[in-house]
């Protein structure tokens, strides 16, 4: 064997103890800067969510999350057939309207902007009404849409649930009249029994 043979690479380290000599490869730097990215980003993790609390922890966000759906599933017990009463009393109900008002900014506000004035979709802050202002006729619209108007029908998208929530949400618009809201579309209704 030659001496060539026996001489390590340039990227070796040489130990030797009690004569015996040991040779060790260097470590890639993409190996290296991969340890060192973790062990920096695991000290952030730790100083932003269990030092500070600047941001919930999975267990926070998880429990979160199990909440609203508990919320959601309580206020599916109380949704039933869409009746005008159903509808009113839906419409009184916070959490009711905490999803329709969510949903509404979706889904709907791209048509409708978010305060109910009024896009390419009618104004439904006034009270001037394309298919009814009465809460079936709101629910109805919603759900099977108005595809000749270009409105989709949205409750085989979103639910019983979400579709009645966000009924509920838009007869709450109804005689806010938005700032700067779209003109008059339709006919002149002004209910009796407002929500």
């Amino acid at each position: 064997m030659s001496s060539e043979e026996n001489k390590p690479e340039e990227n070796t380290v040489i130990h030797e103890v009690d004569g015996i000599q040991e040779y060790d490869n260097k470590l890639p730097n993409w190996w290296l800067y991969t340890l060192y990215g973790t062990i920096g980003f695991a000290v952030f993790y730790w100083y932003v969510y269990q030092t500070t609390g600047i941001g919930p922890t999975p267990a926070q966000a998880y429990q979160d999350e199990v909440d609203r759906n508990a919320a959601a599933a309580a206020m599916q017990i109380k949704v039933g057939e869409a009746t005008p009463e159903a509808l009113i009393a839906l419409s009184k109900d916070p959490n009711a309207l905490a999803l329709g008002k969510s949903v509404f900014t979706s889904t709907c506000a791209a048509c409708h902007r978010n305060d109910g004035g009024g896009l390419v979709g009618p104004n439904l802050t006034d009270d001037f009404w394309l298919h009814g202002a009465a809460p079936e006729k709101v629910f109805h619209t919603i759900a099977t849409g108005v595809p000749d108007k270009g409105m989709p029908a949205w409750q085989p998208q979103l639910g019983g649930l979400k579709t009645q929530a966000v009924a509920a949400y838009v007869i709450t618009l109804r005689g806010t009249h938005a700032a700067g809201g779209k003109a008059p579309q339709g006919e002149r209704e002004i209910l009796s029994v407002n929500p």
